[in-house]
């Protein structure tokens, strides 16, 4: 990062509840970056040109979640790969001459939680739901999962959404109706990636020797199912695992300063979420 870029955001409506600013103050702690600062600001589509147009040159970056991770899209100078795979950008870098570059670290992240925790191959693995989510963890399964994908959905557009994914990122997408979902829990790998409830009646479906759950929620934790999961011997990650993990590479990106720790704002965002 360039000396005097000291200032970072997270940006997206709603805002509030954000844990990023949590995480990314964490980090510059233990890093002793006592200069830097990291704040939330609510913008929603409509303003976000506006916003990066009015900002100054100590800007470092941006965390952007919905709606904004494809309306920046236009906005940028450049966009790496991988967010350009999934047409979704959650970090803007700043660069000496002005740039705006944009990235996505949920998919690293989504891969480093799963590498965390001992899963790095799967032969096979099942994704609940098909919204924005849904495409990153099919992003994530390209570099984890060689066979085949079950997506589990509640439309006919969004089964063709899914498998339209799947062939853009390179991984084998089969569809099965939302009412088989069932069926996922004796997958592998299960990448739950639905609003808070929706799987809440799964739980009593768990098998006895279920593989790994990853249920992106944060809140509310547990969910029934991953209480469930997690109480049949099952390994379990949430939501908490991916937002660390892609706040670390964001950190580093944003600072110029790695590895970023890690375990020190992991801890801060279980504390926060404690509290």
């Amino acid at each position: 990062m360039t000396r005097g870029r000291t200032r970072a955001a997270v940006l997206g409506s709603p805002i509030a509840h954000s844990l990023s600013p949590v995480l990314h103050r964490a980090a510059y702690a233990e890093l002793g970056l006592t200069g830097h600062t990291y704040e939330r600001f609510e913008v929603d589509e409509a303003g976000l040109p506006a916003f990066l147009d009015g900002l100054g040159p100590g800007w470092a970056g941006l965390s952007l979640t919905m709606p904004l991770k494809r309306a920046v899209i236009p906005l940028l100078d450049r966009v790496s790969p991988t967010a350009a795979a999934v047409e979704a950008v959650n970090t803007v870098v700043f660069t000496e001459d002005g740039q705006r570059h944009g990235d996505n670290t949920d998919i690293p992240g989504l891969v480093a939680a799963l590498r965390e925790r001992d899963v790095a191959e799967v032969p096979s693995a099942a994704v609940l739901g098909a919204g924005a989510t849904a495409s990153s963890a099919l992003a994530a399964l390209a570099r984890v999962c060689p066979g085949t994908v079950t997506a589990y959905v509640r439309s006919a557009a969004r089964a063709e959404e899914m498998r339209g994914w799947g062939d853009r990122l390179g991984v084998r997408v089969r569809t099965a109706p939302w009412e088989r979902a069932a069926e996922a829990l004796r997958e592998p790998l299960v990448i739950a990636t639905t609003p808070a409830g929706a799987t809440d009646a799964l739980a009593a479906r768990v098998p006895e020797r279920p593989g790994t759950l990853f249920d992106v929620l944060y809140e509310p934790w547990p969910t029934p199912l991953a209480r469930a999961w997690q109480a049949a011997g099952g390994r379990l990650l949430g939501g908490l695992d991916l937002l660390v993990h892609q706040a670390v590479l964001q950190v580093e990106q944003m600072t110029g300063r790695a590895p970023a720790p890690l375990a020190a704002m992991r801890e801060a965002g279980e504390a926060a979420l404690g509290g």
